[in-house]
C-alpha cells in the first residue's frame, strides 16, 4: 500500500526535482538565497525559507546522534541493558514498568529519555542526554572544519496520507526543498554530468530504503509473532493455575473453546479472573507498529538482542546509524552556511571557522529542549511539522520558478553547455506539468486532512499501563506549531514583497 505511491513519487518527483536542484546549484555557483536571487530577485524569499527548515532540522535532528552515541556507549556492556529488565529497588522482582511494556521499550521511554507523562510535565534536562548531544555536534563542527570543497495493504492508495508519507519521504531521504543539494552542487565543476549524478543518487536512495524495509518487516512480522506467543503463555499459565487444570490440557490451539467452556462452567471465578485476561491477536500486534525514532531504537534493539554476540551486532548497526545521521547532519549545516558565507557583509567580518561554530552552538544550546522529559514530545512536533508543509512550497515555487519565470527554453540552453546535451521529454513534462500538479495536489491533501483531524493529538507514554496513550495537544503546543509553519512558509511571499517595496522606493 506504501511502496506504490513511493515508487510513483520517485519518477514524478524524486529524480526530476533531484535533477533540477543540482542543475540550479551547477549553474549559479551559489547557496539556495543566492541562486534563487539570480533567478529572480522577488525569489529571495525561497532561499531564506530552505535556510530556516534547515535551521529548525538542524535543531531537532542531532538529538538523534546522540540518542545512538548512548546506545553505542552501552553497547559494550554483557549483556545488552535492554536484553532483560531490571530488579526492582528491593530486588524482589522486576520494575513494575518494565514487566508491563518490554526491555527494549523500558530501555528507551525511561532509561534514554526518562520520559514525563505529558507534554505539560516539562521535567528537568537530562544530563547525560546533553553530554551526548554537546558531542553530536562537536563531531558536526570538526566534520564541517574540513570543508565541503574538499569532501499496509492496497485500499491505503485512497488514503491521502499515504501519499502525503510517500512524498515526505522521498523529499527527506533525498534532501529536497532544503537547499543542502543546491549549497553541494555550487561546489561542482561546472562540466559536472548532474543528470547522471540525479538517476544514480535517486535509484541507490530508493534500493536502499527498500532493502531496509524488507529487514524492518522482518523484524515487526518476528516481534509480533513473538509478543502474541508471550501473551498467549501467559493466558495459559493463569488459566492453568486459576482453575487447577493438568499440564498439558490447555494449548494455544484450544484456548478458545477452553476459555469459553471455562467461562460457562465457573462463571464467578472467571468474571473475578476476566480483568487480568489478556485478549491476545497477532493482528493487534501487527498493527501496533513503532514509528519515527521508535523504530531505529526499539524494534531493531529487539532483534539485536535476540542475535549471537549481540554486543558486536549493537556496536556496528548504532555507528552505521551515527555515520547516517551525521552524514544528514553536514548536509543540514551546509544549507544554513554556505548562503551565509556567499554573504559579503558576514563572509568579510567572520572566517568560516567562526560562523560555523556559532551556528553550531546556536543549535547545541536549543538542542537541549530536547533533552528535557518531555523532550521526545518536542521533538515529534518539529519532527511532524517543522519541514512537511513548508518543503511542499518550497519545491512547488522552485519548479514554477525555473519552468515560468527563468524559462524552460532557457534551462534547456543552461544544461546543453554544462553536461552537452538538452533534457528529453520525460524531464520537462516533469518539471513543467506532472510535478507541479502532484505537489499542489499534495497539498490541498494535507490541508485538508488537517482540517478534518480538528483537535491535533500526540502519543504520550502511561508508565502505569506501559503503553503509549493518545492526547490532545496544550494550547501552546499549537501556537508553536503554527508559528513554525508560518515562519518558514511565510518567507516567500515576505521576500517577494521587501523586494517590490525596495524597488519603488528606488525608482521613487
Amino acid at each position: 500500500g506504501f511502496l506504490i505511491p513511493y515508487l510513483i513519487m520517485l519518477i514524478a518527483e524524486g529524480m526530476p526535482l533531484l535533477y533540477l536542484e543540482l542543475a540550479v546549484g551547477q549553474r549559479m555557483r551559489q547557496g539556495s538565497i543566492g541562486a534563487w536571487k539570480i533567478i529572480s530577485p522577488y525569489l529571495c524569499g525561497v532561499g531564506v525559507a530552505s535556510v530556516v527548515v534547515s535551521f529548525f532540522l538542524s535543531m531537532y535532528y542531532n538529538v538523534i546522534n546522540a540518542w545512538a552515541f548512548w546506545y553505542l556507549f552501552h553497547s559494550f556492556q554483557d549483556p545488552l541493558p535492554w536484553a532483560t529488565c531490571p530488579l526492582n529497588s528491593n530486588r524482589t522482582g522486576y520494575e513494575e514498568e518494565c514487566e508491563k511494556t518490554s526491555s527494549t521499550q523500558y530501555f528507551w521511554y525511561r532509561q534514554t529519555l526518562n520520559i514525563s507523562p505529558s507534554l505539560e510535565a516539562s521535567g528537568s534536562v537530562q544530563w547525560e542526554q546533553a553530554l551526548c548531544l554537546t558531542l553530536a555536534w562537536l563531531v558536526v563542527y570538526l566534520c564541517i572544519l574540513r570543508g565541503t570543497a574538499s569532501t499496509g495493504k492496497l485500499e491505503q492508495l485512497s488514503n491521502p496520507k499515504t501519499w502525503i508519507s510517500a512524498a515526505t519521504q522521498i523529499f527527506f531521504s533525498l534532501g529536497l526543498g532544503f537547499g543542502s543539494l543546491i549549497a553541494f552542487a555550487s561546489y561542482n565543476e561546472p562540466s559536472n554530468n548532474c543528470q547522471r549524478h540525479a538517476i544514480i543518487v535517486s535509484l541507490i536512495n530508493s534500493t536502499t530504503s527498500i532493502f531496509a524495509s524488507i529487514v524492518t518487516f522482518s523484524i515487526y512480522g518476528f516481534k509480533a509473532t513473538f509478543n502474541y506467543e508471550s501473551c498467549i503463555n501467559k493466558v495459559i499459565l493463569l488459566l492453568l493455575n486459576a482453575f487447577d487444570l493438568e499440564e498439558g490440557s490447555l494449548t494455544a490451539d484450544n484456548l478458545s473453546e477452553m476459555k469459553d467452556y471455562l467461562m460457562a462452567t465457573y462463571p464467578q471465578e472467571y468474571a473475578q479472573l476476566a480483568p487480568q485476561i489478556k485478549n491476545c491477536s497477532l493482528e493487534a500486534e501487527l498493527d501496533t507498529a513503532v514509528q519515527g525514532t521508535g523504530l531505529a531504537f526499539i524494534v531493531y534493539s529487539e532483534a539485536i538482542k535476540n542475535m549471537e554476540v549481540p554486543q558486536l551486532y549493537s556496536v556496528l548497526y548504532f555507528f552505521m546509524l551515527l555515520m547516517l545521521g551525521i552524514g544528514s547532519m553536514l548536509g543540514n549545516t551546509a544549507a544554513i552556511l554556505t548562503p551565509l558565507s556567499d554573504s559579503r557583509v558576514i563572509a568579510s567580518r567572520f572566517p568560516k571557522e567562526v560562523i560555523s561554530g556559532v551556528v553550531c552552538f546556536m543549535n547545541c544550546i536549543i538542542g537541549l529542549i530536547f533533552t528535557t522529559e518531555a523532550g521526545n514530545y518536542w521533538f515529534d512536533i518539529f519532527n511532524d511539522y517543522a519541514a512537511t508543509l513548508s518543503l511542499l512550497l518550497i519545491v512547488l515555487v522552485e519548479t514554477i520558478a525555473v519552468c515560468y519565470i527563468y524559462g524552460i527554453r532557457r534551462f534547456e540552453k543552461d544544461l546543453y553547455t554544462m553536461i552537452g546535451h538538452k533534457p528529453n521529454w520525460y524531464w520537462k513534462i516533469m518539471w513543467a506539468f506532472v510535478s507541479p500538479l502532484l505537489i499542489i495536489s499534495l497539498f490541498i491533501f494535507y490541508l485538508t486532512d488537517y482540517i478534518l483531524t480538528g483537535t491535533l493529538q500526540y502519543q504520550a507514554w502511561d508508565a502505569t499501563q506501559g503503553q503509549l496513550v493518545t492526547k490532545d495537544y496544550p494550547g501552546y503546543a499549537l501556537a508553536v506549531i503554527g508559528l513554525l509553519v508560518a515562519s518558514s512558509t511565510m518567507c516567500i511571499p515576505l521576500g517577494a514583497l521587501v523586494t517590490f517595496v525596495r524597488k519603488r522606493l528606488k525608482r521613487e
